[in-house]
């Protein structure tokens, strides 16, 4: 843990790399205490269909998963390293977005090679 889901409108893959921007907010999110690096997993995907109701026409939101238990300062430090982040790779985008949510640890389920 944690996962680190991005949704952008389609548009933003055309002037940015995307894979990098997710190998960015890897290092960023690597250097905080809070986890292994070996357990951060950020993936992306563009949303082709959206309204917004302010311009530019353009957003990324990311959707940090974390498991049950974390206080809320050290959920607010990691939304901040992401946003941070985000508007750093992402400078013109109008709207950038951070949401955390909190998995059930007793009920998660993983399988690994």
């Amino acid at each position: 843990m944690p996962h680190v889901s991005l949704e952008f409108s389609s548009g933003i893959s055309e002037v940015y790399d995307i894979q990098n921007v997710c190998e960015r907010l890897l290092a960023e999110l690597s250097n905080d205490p809070a986890f292994d690096p070996a357990d951060i997993k950020i993936r992306a995907k563009p949303i082709d269909y959206f309204c917004m109701g302010t311009d530019p026409q353009s957003f990324v939101h990311a959707t940090l998963l974390l498991m049950d238990g974390r206080d809320e300062p050290t959920r607010k430090r990691l939304n901040t390293v992401i946003l941070n982040t985000l508007r750093d790779q992402l400078s013109d985008v109008g709207s950038i977005t951070v949401q955390d949510l909190e998995m059930t640890r007793a009920t998660y389920l993983k399988s690994l090679l």
